[in-house]
């Protein structure tokens, strides 16, 4: 069977963040499943124009094509102000069909809420553009101290939880987008 290809996505841009160690932390969960390919798609990476162009720039046709590519998703998402960061947001509208009939995951943090309203949210923007978010979510309070391998046993099951509703659906989805195009 084809590997389920899982595109971590990084949401924040920020200098200093802590978005990039925790979805290290993360992908080193998922590793240890070989029937997923996780590719890590970091928003760092792509020069998005400060304004919706009339026309798709090279750095917005190239992470079109990633999400386009993949199965399913993570989305490593901070609570900025009880929301998701805004170069998120703008990430997530340049594409829109590619997101359709796959599923999404969360991996959330912050301080003392874990990210939860950050979710909340995504969970509508994702609803709106025909995607299916999983229930559970790993949330994060930094308070406590970013992820690290000897993290707790209840943070490693969330992530294994994620994964296996990820998996799940993820291979439902790719079944059925194989048999049937899905059509909105």
């Amino acid at each position: 069977m084809t590997p389920l290809r899982i595109a971590v996505i990084i949401g924040s841009t920020r200098e200093g963040r802590a978005g990039d160690r925790v979805t290290n932390w993360f992908t080193e969960q998922a590793a240890r499943h070989d029937d997923l390919a996780v590719t890590v798609v970091d928003l760092t990476e792509y020069d998005f124009p400060a304004s919706y162009p009339a026309e798709p720039t090279a750095s917005i046709r190239a992470f079109v094509r990633e999400v386009g590519r993949a199965d399913a998703f993570v989305v490593v998402t901070p609570e900025y102000n009880h929301s998701f960061p805004a170069p998120l947001k703008q990430a997530i509208d340049y594409a829109y069909d590619e997101w359709q009939a796959k599923p999404v995951g969360f991996v959330s943090y912050g301080c003392r809420s874990t990210g939860r309203y950050a979710v909340d949210q995504l969970r509508t923007v994702f609803t709106a553009l025909h995607a299916m978010t999983v229930r559970d979510v790993v949330g994060i309070d930094l308070l406590g101290g970013e992820p690290t391998p000897q993290c707790t046993d209840e943070l490693r099951r969330d992530a294994s939880v994620l994964l296996d509703q990820l998996r799940w659906w993820g291979l439902a989805l790719r079944d059925a987008r194989a048999a049937r195009p899905y059509v909105s």
